[in-house]
Order: structure tokens, then sequence, then C-alpha cells
């Protein structure tokens, strides 16, 4: 009995060592360009190319990251890419947790049919609405100005409705009766016990928000003519067609630009994993 015992622990050891050594050589090779980039941010233009290639610098440059951010206006690239991304996401947390608690908590005899339609969008490819959405904007005088990639996210967006209203049927609906009987209203119960308890599936959707408005680059691309409106994806693709020979400013500047992305994460994916597990998006 206990030789069975003892090979049971051995092949369980045997199996969660490989499982280790297979994710670490994955997570390895996932981090392995982003090293690249740290380690060509800080070498002279003369050690880029080397071959074998020398991964530490030395001496690290680190003056290529002012140098770098200082060619192009990247402060202003920066402010204009904080205003749209911090507008969305409180756009995008406002209108879809409203949606989605319609959706997920009232009564309505076609409201099953109206998430239908809605999940549908999702089916649409951006490119089938791109030109009908530009000649609109364009009509309206929105072109060349912040408000075709600020104004959309306050009317929804049907993934994060749609994650969300998974989340909050989770909830126990005693919770609205009990409030209901204390006389709150639909708003109140929304407001103060809804919310509150949804903050990992909120997270999650301040999470996806922030990295897709951070990182848009055909957005702005379409929208925005004036170099003085340009975000920080455009910066960069505008500073990769204009010195591309100075590989170690584009990469210290890239490095800098993906910063917050890798912090955010870091600290919110405990939230960010329970979000997705909860609003029964796994698998």
């Amino acid at each position: 009995m206990r030789q069975r015992i003892s090979k049971r622990k051995i092949v369980f050891i045997l199996k969660t060592v490989i499982l280790y050594l297979l994710v670490g050589a994955g997570a390895f090779i996932f981090v392995l360009p982003f090293l690249w980039m740290i380690s060509t941010s800080l070498k002279p233009e003369n050690d880029i190319f080397l071959l074998p290639p020398k991964w530490i610098p030395n001496p690290p440059l680190w003056e290529n990251y002012p140098k770098g951010w200082s060619i192009l206006p990247f402060n202003l690239f920066l402010k204009n890419t904080l205003i749209i991304v911090v507008n969305n996401l409180i756009g995008n947390l406002a209108s879809c947790s409203l949606v989605a608690y319609g959706f997920a908590r009232l009564r309505h005899p076609i409201k099953d049919t109206l998430f239908m339609l809605l999940i549908s969008t999702m089916m649409i490819p951006y490119s089938v609405t791109m030109i009908p959405l530009f000649i609109l904007y364009n009509k309206l005088g929105w072109v060349n100005t912040f408000k075709p990639l600020m104004v959309p996210p306050w009317f929804g967006y049907p993934f994060f409705i749609f994650l969300l209203r998974q989340f909050f049927m989770g909830l126990p609906k005693e919770l609205d009766e009990s409030a209901k009987i204390d006389g709150c209203s639909n708003w109140r119960i929304y407001w103060s016990i809804i919310l509150p308890l949804s903050k990992p599936a909120l997270a999650t959707v301040a999470i996806f928000s922030f990295l897709g408005n951070w990182n848009d680059f055909l957005g702005p691309l379409i929208y925005l003519s004036s170099q003085e409106k340009y975000t920080i994806a455009i910066g960069l693709n505008l500073f990769r067609g204009q010195y591309f020979t100075y590989m170690g400013y584009m990469m210290a500047v890239s490095v800098v630009t993906v910063l917050p992305v890798i912090i955010i994460f870091l600290f919110a994916q405990q939230y960010f994993i329970r979000g997705i597990v909860m609003s029964g998006l796994k698998g």
C-alpha cells in the first residue's frame, strides 16, 4: 500500500515538474521579444544588429529614452491618448453596466430578443461599417476631432454588455427582492448593490477598454489628420516611418509606451481573472 502511495506521489511530482517546465519554456518564448526590445533600447546603433546578438548592453545608454521621446512631441501624443482612454473607459463602464443591468435583472417580454439583436452586432466586421461611419462623422463635422473616438463608448459596446450581463445574472436575485421590500428603486439597487458586488467584472471591462483604446491604431488613423491630435499609436508609426534608422530610440519609446499596459495588468490581474471566470467566459 505504501509503495502504491509513493509511486503516485512520484508520478504526481514528475507531472507537476514537467508541466512547470513546459509553462516556463512557453513563457520565456513569449517574453523573449520584450526582453530584446529592452536590450535594444539601451544599445548604441552599432551593437543592435551584431551576430551573435549582444543581449546585455555594456555600457547601457539610458539617454536613449529622453532623446527618443523628444524627437517627436510624444508628451502631446500621450496627453491626447490619456484624454481618449479615460473618457472611453468611463463611458464603457457607465453605459455597458447600465444596459447589462437592464438585460440581467429587469423583466420585459422582448428582453431576450433585444439581447440577441445586440449580440448579433458582434458578428459585423468593423471593415463593413468603417466607410458609412466615416461618411456620417464627416457630415457631422467630427473628422479631425476626438469626437468619433470618444462619443461611441457612451452608447455601449456589445461584448462588454454581454460580459457584465453574465456576471449580473450570477448574483442572487434575492438581493433585489430584499432591497425592493425596503423601498429601493431599480436605480438604487443598480448603484448600491449590483455595482459594488461586480468589481471583478467591472475591472475586466476596464482592462479590456484600456488596452483596446491605448493600442487603437485604426480609429485615430482614419479620423485624425493633424499631428497635434495624434495618439501614441499614431506617433509610434510616424516615428517608425521617419526615423527608422534610429532603432535604439524607437525601441526606447516603445518600451515607455508599453509599460502602462504591463503595470495595469499586473496590479489588476486578480480582478481580471475572477471577472473572466465568474462571468462565464472561461473555456
